[in-house]
């Protein structure tokens, strides 16, 4: 059925089959238009090509229950990369940033809790409550992680040093080697300036267990537990997996108006920033079309991009492709049969998509009590601001909710994080009444003893979360208003996340850098000419980064510049 089209531009359908384009991007989410910006301000003419009837992808905010706007997946925002705030002007944009201090509330059912944040004074009051030498520790580890955040800082904004994958001149063969050649020697460079002890010290975190590390810090059931739910955010693995340590840099990574390691909320919600980076790409001359479903990559004598094919039958020429999708989606689904490599397309189709993630987002009347903090008070506290850990007072309890999702149940105690972004954005709730975000893990997502598309089932499991949040937070499921749920499978559907990994592919050590998205093709081009990707499912990963999009753009951008040269 033929559906009514329209451009956040303004512009009409027609507009976008009139003229051959210099690069099509498929998907409007925050990489996509990230690269769409760059590849504007490039001087190239561009158009995003986005599915859904509104833009952001993952990073998107949506008026499900009216009067309460959800950031229906990604909900929080630290890794947008500096350089892409500061070369789009985002600010000027619309984008706003809002701190959280406290950043972090644990509560316990023994009546105990545990704030943390920035302050680094609480932080020591906090933990000493549990540890006189976890309190003494803990600055200690976050030093350590932010010295390895600043080895690991400038690859992320930097094409992986590849080998050319096809004929190249003498001249491509000298860049690309020149390239590599200075990337290993700013490796070495960073590597000596670390030392011998901080290097040895990051290789045991990048291959050890969250718990390994954790345990041999600290000494407190609730604070390990609390840090390692950074390690296991949208993956299946538990604190106990080997490789799981190094996503305990998250806790520090990224930075908020140049903090290092604050996250933030958005005003009006994640979907500000993907509107933002709209408005950019706009301004350079970018257009973007929604309602608009790419079914099919064109190509020339299999060897050559021409073009996407839309789901109607109408053809869009383009000279380069640029997909935001997963990789599965792009090289399985959308490229035609026998034009890639088999070996490509096996490694693609063998790459781990699963996910045991679901994300509930809740409109409530009035904000959760939390027994352990002997409050009752309407407006928002400190136990409100930040991240909310419940279900997570140990890393056997984590340990065990992840044993379940592996032998194919829901987790029957799940692990939580709950925000309240309506705690200091008065934007996206109606007065008095609040927006809350859990991120739920784990779900698998072929549950063994039911189905996701069985309405009983969805609701019992949403009971079962709300009713977890009553014992620590008495009354809680009496102040639903109404909720949206989205499990693994609503995730690929309404999304577009293959598997419902929220990451376009799992994190595990085995997938990134020059292993993303396959071995052999880190540097976002493929083997189909002018097909690039430009989503999480390339280096350097996945969260509201930008990074992937941004590097992308400068890859099409050379490629553009060397055939013009020819």
């Amino acid at each position: 059925m033929w559906r009514r089209r329209f451009s956040t531009t303004g512009n009409d359908f027609g507009q976008l089959t009139m003229k051959k384009w210099d690069a099509v991007v498929i998907g409007g989410g925050h990489n996509g238009l990230t690269a769409a910006a760059y590849l504007a301000r490039g001087g190239l003419s561009v158009a995003v090509l986005e599915r859904r009837h509104v833009i952001g992808g993952a990073a998107v905010t949506e008026e499900i229950v009216p009067g309460f706007k959800f950031s229906r997946c990604s909900y929080l925002q630290s890794l947008l990369r500096p350089c892409i705030i500061r070369d789009l002007e985002l600010g000027k944009h619309g984008l706003k940033l809002l701190k959280r201090s406290p950043s972090s509330f644990t509560p316990c059912l023994d009546g105990r809790y545990l704030l943390l944040g920035p302050d680094q004074e609480l932080n020591h009051s906090e933990i000493s409550k549990f540890s006189k030498h976890d309190a003494e520790a803990y600055p200690r580890y976050e030093k350590q992680l932010e010295r390895f955040c600043g080895f690991m800082d400038p690859l992320l904004d930097a094409t992986p040093p590849e080998s050319l994958q096809d004929v190249s001149s003498f001249t491509d063969k000298l860049s690309n080697k020149m390239y590599n050649s200075a990337f290993w020697a700013r490796c070495l460079r960073q590597a000596a300036s670390l030392g011998q002890k901080d290097m040895v010290d990051f290789m045991d975190l990048l291959l050890s267990p969250a718990s390994k590390v954790l345990n041999n810090w600290f000494e407190s059931d609730v604070l390990k537990a609390t840090l390692a739910t950074d390690a296991v955010i949208g993956s299946t693995a538990s604190v106990h997996t080997p490789g799981s340590g190094y996503v305990l840099l998250h806790h520090v990574m990224g930075e908020t108006d140049g903090e290092h390691g604050v996250w933030s909320y958005v005003e009006g919600g994640m979907g500000s920033v993907s509107m933002a980076i709209a408005n950019a790409a706009k301004e350079a001359g970018t257009q973007i079309f929604t309602n608009v479903e790419v079914s099919e990559v064109l190509a020339e004598d299999s060897s050559v991009v021409k073009g996407v094919l839309l789901a109607d039958g109408t053809r869009v020429e383009s000279s380069f492709i640029l997909s935001n999708a997963t990789p599965y989606r792009t090289f399985v689904e959308l490229v035609p049969t026998n034009v890639l490599p088999e070996k490509f397309v096996d490694a693609i189709k063998n790459s781990d998509y699963s996910s045991a993630t679901t994300k509930i987002n809740l409109a409530v009347d009035k904000l959760p009590q939390f027994q352990c903090c002997n409050t009752k008070h309407s407006s928002p506290g400190p136990e409100h601001f930040g991240t909310i850990h419940i279900g997570a007072e140990s890393m056997d309890e984590v340990h065990s909710a992840c044993h379940d999702a592996e032998n194919g149940l829901p987790s029957r105690r799940p692990v939580i994080e709950m925000t309240i972004p309506s705690a200091v954005d008065n934007t996206i709730s109606p007065p008095g009444k609040h927006v809350i975000n859990l991120f739920i893990q784990y779900t698998p997502y072929k549950p063994s003893n039911g189905s996701w598309e069985d309405p009983t089932y969805r609701e019992a499991y949403a009971q079962r979360c709300f009713k977890l949040i009553d014992e620590y937070a008495p009354g809680f499921s009496s102040s639903v208003i109404s909720y949206d749920m989205l499990t693994p499978p609503d995730l690929e559907r309404d999304i577009g996340l293959t598997g419902g990994n929220i990451f376009h592919g799992a994190m595990g050590l085995d997938s990134l850098f020059l292993m993303r998205p396959v071995k052999g093709w880190s540097n976002y081009r493929s083997p189909l000419k002018g097909l690039y990707l430009c989503g999480s499912g390339a280096h350097p990963g996945g969260g509201v980064m930008g990074a992937p999009g941004r590097n992308a753009a400068h890859v099409v951008l050379q490629d553009f510049k060397r055939i013009e040269r020819k």
